[in-house]
């Protein structure tokens, strides 16, 4: 998986049991994911279409870091599959311990909000990687 956002848990993140507010984390995810679907696809034009089941799996807390990973699992005419995780960072020794993962769907849109082809040559190297 590669890294492609990085987060610091604020007080106002938390919800009411003093953990990061779930809807906070998965909007993280959901923008980093977002932006690394456009990265890969090469167009700043990507929605979110599916968010696969959440497994939230750890608390996190005021001033942890975050650390979110994303990697393509599938690509298709309009759409790409990325798997998503969240990861607390223990600076003490570099550790990092899942929070949370997904998997989302984003759809290629054109200029009236209708999906679209993603280039073809884009396609083709993201499913032999």
């Amino acid at each position: 998986m590669e890294l492609i956002s990085t987060k610091i848990c604020k007080t106002s993140d938390i919800g009411v049991n003093d953990n990061l507010f779930g809807g906070t984390l998965l909007s993280w995810m959901d923008e980093a994911g977002g932006n690394f679907a456009a990265s890969k696809c090469c167009t700043p034009n990507m929605v979110t279409v599916k968010i696969n089941e959440v497994q939230f799996k750890k608390p996190v807390k005021v001033k942890e870091h975050i650390r979110i990973y994303g990697k393509v699992e599938d690509i298709g005419k309009t759409s790409i599959m990325v798997s998503i995780e969240a990861r607390r960072v223990m600076f003490s020794d570099e550790a990092e311990e899942s929070v949370c993962s997904t998997e989302m769907v984003f759809v290629k849109i054109d200029a009236s909000g209708k999906a679209s082809p993603i280039n073809e040559k884009i396609r083709k190297k993201l499913s032999t990687n």
